[in-house]
Formats: C-alpha cells, structure tokens, sequence
C-alpha cells in the first residue's frame, strides 16, 4: 500500500504545494530527517530566488530537508543543485525524499567523501552550504572559496551550537578580506553568510 502511495505521488506533476507538504512531514519526523531547522529551511529558499541561482552546491546532504528547500526556489529559477553525503544511508533517505518532493530533476546526489569530490566539482556557484563534518569545515570552506562567484555566497550551519569546534572557520570568515560575513539571528542553531566580494 505504501509503495502504491509513493508511486502514485511519483507520478504527479510538481506542485511547490505537494513539495512543501513532505517537508512538512520531514520537520514532524525531526529526528530521521532535518537537519537544519525550517526558518534556515526558509532563508535558502528565499536566498535562492533573490540571486537567481542556477547552481547550488550543498556539502551534507542528511536526508535532503535543506536541499528540498533550494531545489524548489531552483526550479523557479531554472538552477540545479549538486548535494554530496557521505552516508549510504541518509544519500538512500534524500534520494527518495527528493523524489516524493517531485524535485529529482534538479537534483543531482551524490554518494562521496565531500572533501574529494568537491575539489573534482567546478564552479562557479551561486552559493554554498557547509553542514557536514564540524572539524573540517574550514577544508570545506577553502576548497569551495574559489568555486562561488562574486557576489555569491558560503553559508554555514551550526555556527552557534558548535562554536566552539568551529573556532578556526569562524575566525577565517571574519577575517578574510575575499569575503563580507554576517550571521542570521534568526537561526537557531546558527547559519553564517560570507558574501564573495
């Protein structure tokens, strides 16, 4: 029953209603599916749209709540998104959600170490998101740096509740001339924007 009930929504046509309504269903089964919470959720949506992005890079896909939410703005902009997740997993859990969204099409997944394939990836981006492995976000942040075009932008997720691990990538953004950062106040685990000058 259940697997007729996915193919079913499988074959409608996207609707950023039916889209919105399996983020929902996400953020009611917090524990298994989001990572980031819904006002960054919404923040990505709304940065999307406002640079007409054609390409997004997100560097931690869990299982694609922040990634169904750029990949809806992206099919009002015409851009795609490239997401790499290291868990087999979660990439399982995000292709599908992905799929139930009805945003397959502009998403491109991939299984991989994001250290490796995001030196392979070329850009230019119109924006990236960090949100994987805490330690190395600062490897993640000087290989991406080249790749965003000016006036792109490198977010963060966790800049608040994992501060302290973040200690060498925060004082990097803050002090780095190539880049203008703000943090959003209203992101509650905390989301840093570093604008490429």
């Amino acid at each position: 029953m259940i697997a007729l009930l996915l193919l079913s929504l499988l074959a409608e046509p996207y609707s950023e209603e039916r889209a919105r309504a399996v983020l929902e269903s996400m953020r009611k089964d917090a524990r298994r599916h989001m990572s980031v919470d819904p006002e960054d959720g919404r923040y990505f949506y709304r940065l999307t749209v406002e640079l007409k992005a054609k390409r997004v890079l997100e560097i931690g896909t869990s299982a694609g709540y922040s990634g169904g939410w750029f990949a809806m703005a992206l099919k009002k902009t015409g851009g795609r998104l490239i997401t790499i997740e290291i868990d087999p997993e979660r990439h399982a859990a995000a292709l599908k959600n992905f799929a139930a969204m009805g945003v397959s099409d502009v998403v491109e997944a991939r299984l991989a170490n994001a250290l490796t394939e995001a030196a392979r990836i070329e850009g230019p981006f119109d924006i990236v998101l960090i949100d994987a492995w805490k330690p190395d976000y600062l490897r993640y942040y000087e290989l991406v740096l080249p790749k965003v075009r000016r006036g792109g932008a490198i977010l963060a997720h966790n800049t608040r509740n994992a501060a302290f691990t973040l200690r060498p990538f925060l004082e990097r953004i803050q002090n780095d001339p190539a880049v203008r950062t703000e943090f959003l106040d209203e992101s509650p685990q905390g989301l840093s924007v570093s604008w490429k000058k």
